[in-house]
């Protein structure tokens, strides 16, 4: 079904607000998919936080016109579902993740910080930890040497308690 002018300006208004809000665009084209498959993959997405569309490529290239997603323009060719989060790796990771297990979806590219990325680029990007995960693992690190001073001066005031327990023994 076509859109009327007013439709496809809502439409691009719409995804340029997402645009604004967004780190990543990630690209995969759907073509064979089952409704069933995009359910699922839209519900994945949902739940990560990332905004999944369907779009006429000629109104998402409006769409990200002035943006650093702009990049990405030439990739825009076919039938593609667009990508768009906040979080850096989350689109790149819910399409390479649902691509892995379902051959018909394939990366086709997608843009982060200003730079194009191609498929494998996007693998790359989706292979990255998450933001939570990152932030667990630097303050485990900041944590080691504190405790590591912590068992070293423990161990020091057991070994003075033991001679002094010992003579009291005797």
């Amino acid at each position: 079904m076509s859109l009327n002018r007013n439709q496809k300006q809502t439409v691009v208004s719409d995804v340029s607000a997402q645009v604004a809000n967004s780190q990543t665009l990630a690209l995969a084209e759907y073509r064979g998919l089952t409704v069933a498959h995009l359910d699922t993959l839209r519900r994945q997405a949902r739940d990560k936080g990332v905004y999944l569309h369907v779009l006429k490529n000629t109104l998402a290239r409006r769409a990200v016109a002035g943006t650093p997603f702009e990049v990405a323009s030439e990739s825009m060719v076919g039938p593609l579902i667009y990508g768009f989060s906040q979080d850096p790796v989350a689109a790149a990771k819910v399409l390479s993740d649902f691509a892995k297990g379902n051959d018909k979806l394939i990366v086709k590219g997608g843009a982060y910080a200003g730079k194009t990325l191609d498929a494998a680029g996007v693998t790359a990007l989706a292979s990255v930890p998450s933001k939570e995960v990152l932030l667990s693992q630097l303050l485990g690190l900041m944590q080691s040497p504190v405790a590591r001073v912590a068992r070293v001066l423990a161990a020091i005031a057991e070994k003075r308690e033991a001679p002094a327990a010992e003579p009291a023994a005797a």
